[in-house]
Parts: C-alpha cells; structure tokens; sequence
C-alpha cells in the first residue's frame, strides 16, 4: 500500500535516505531484548555492526537506545512491579547498558558517549541548546552519541512519550539527514501483523498520512510506545523536510541497505514542498 504517493517520490526519499550525512538511529526495547525482556548481547552487536557499516560511509551517527529498564531486570533478576521499581532498574541496567555497547564499540574502535534527557531537556531552549552543543563536539571528536530518555525521572509529567519521540526531537534538533526506527515488527502495516495474518506492508507514507494515522489508532490502543509513537515520530521529522524510516531490527544489513537505496520496512516522504513529484 503506498496509495497517495507516487513511484518517483518514493525514489527521491529513497535516495536522501542513502546519501544522508547525518543519520539518528533509534531502537527499542524489543530490539534489545529477548523474550525474557532482558537485553540480549546478539542483538546488541548485530545493531552497532549496522552502525559501523554507516560509520564506514563517512556518515555520522547518532544512536537513541532504549533497554536500560531491561538490562536491568536482566542484572538483578527482577522484573519490578511498580513504576518506582522499574525506574530503579532503569538506573541498574543504564551502566550496564551503556557497558555492553562500550564493548561492542570497541570491536570497531569505536568511542561512544551518554547522554540522559528529559522532557524538560527538550522544551528548555537553553538546556537543549547545551545538548545540541555537546553532541556536535562530539561529533566534531568521531564519537557517537548514545541517547536515552532518563528513566530515573521521567514520570509520566515530563516524560518524553518514549524514545520515538526522543528520537524525532534530536533529529530535528541536530539537523540530521535521515531518521530510522528500528523495530521488531518492520515498519507500518494495514493491520496489526501480530495478530492479522492478511496485513501487508505499507511502502510508503505522504499524502496518505490520515488514511495511515487511522490505520494505526485502530490497530493499538497504547499511549507510549508501540506503533503509534514511531508512527508520529517519523512525521514529525518529515514535516522539517527529513525522510524517516521504520524498519526491521533482526533485517540483514539494514541500515546498509538504507544507503544503497533499497527497498526496506516503510518509508516516510518528505513534506512542505521538499519532494515534488
């Protein structure tokens, strides 16, 4: 289904896509994660080998990394029942976390960074000033950033909506090129996939935007997370003119095949004039 958009505006974002500069990446719990819910280490390398393969274009990166409250369960053995114990594990499985990608980095030489943000982060324009300023040094240094909402903090009052709406804040705010999600379910589909064996992929999102968005609102009923926010996230960044991506996790070579042009989960058109058939 990509009724609404045209084959050469599907071929245009295609090709910004592959020769972005600046790409953000971000990947979820279920990414991450194992069955258990608790972080998984394959899953982990075969993300930052898809990065490096980016890192190895010359392109800058920039990672928003669910699974500290994962990581965590998995370190302590406990699930946690409540919202103060799940930030709790938050806090336990951050460090390991951002460990086990230190590790994995590293197989490519590769330095990394934390960063931890909150709502109040994003919203403050000198606060985010401060945060666009750190990640372009780091850039500027060859490091790449590993973002993550602060689990400790982010109540629902001030929580950010989850990392897919982290995720299209940043990109906006650091000027990328490109955002890609990456999923366990691969991109946006005319049913739930999990549950509706006839639902088939959606190639592409832009002028059938509504028809989507209705697709999704009765496909969940969540109010952070699942396909919902990844679903607004990827809008968002289109309306500054950005192609966003939803796309597979556990897909061979992904992201390489995001700079080759390939075909890969749904794509997100461009708005406001930026692609014109």
């Amino acid at each position: 289904m990509s009724d609404g958009v045209s084959r050469s505006e599907i071929e245009q974002a295609r090709a910004l896509a592959a020769n972005a500069d600046r790409v953000v990446v971000k990947a979820g719990t279920n990414s991450l994660t194992n069955e258990a819910s608790k972080l998984d280490i394959d899953k982990l390398d075969k993300l930052v080998d898809d990065i490096a393969a980016l890192r190895e274009r010359g392109k800058d990166v920039i990672l928003v990394s669910s699974g500290s409250i994962g990581a965590g369960k998995g370190r302590i053995a406990y699930n946690g029942e409540t919202v103060e114990e799940s930030q709790a594990l938050s806090t336990v499985g951050q460090s390991l976390l951002m460990h086990q990608y230190t590790e994995s980095f590293e197989r490519y030489d590769q330095k990394i960074a934390q960063l931890l943000l909150t709502q109040h982060d994003l919203e403050n324009s000198e606060r985010f000033t401060n945060v666009q300023n750190t990640i372009e040094t780091l850039l500027e240094w060859d490091i790449v950033p590993v973002i993550n909402e602060n689990d400790a903090v982010a109540t629902k009052e001030i929580r950010i909506g989850d990392n897919d709406m982290l995720s299209s804040s940043v990109a906006v705010g650091v000027d990328a090129d490109l955002l890609v999600t990456l999923t366990d379910v691969g991109g946006v589909y005319t049913g739930n996939p999990k549950e509706d064996e006839t639902a088939t992929l959606i190639e592409a999102v832009g002028r059938n935007y509504d028809d989507v968005q209705g697709i999704v609102e009765a496909s969940t009923s969540s109010e952070f997370g699942g396909i919902q926010t990844k679903v607004q996230g990827a809008r968002d960044v289109s309306e500054y003119g950005i192609p966003a991506i939803i796309a597979k996790s556990t897909e061979p070579d992904v992201l390489e095949k995001i700079a080759a042009e390939k075909a890969v989960g749904t794509l997100f058109i461009p708005i406001n004039g930026v692609i014109n058939d």
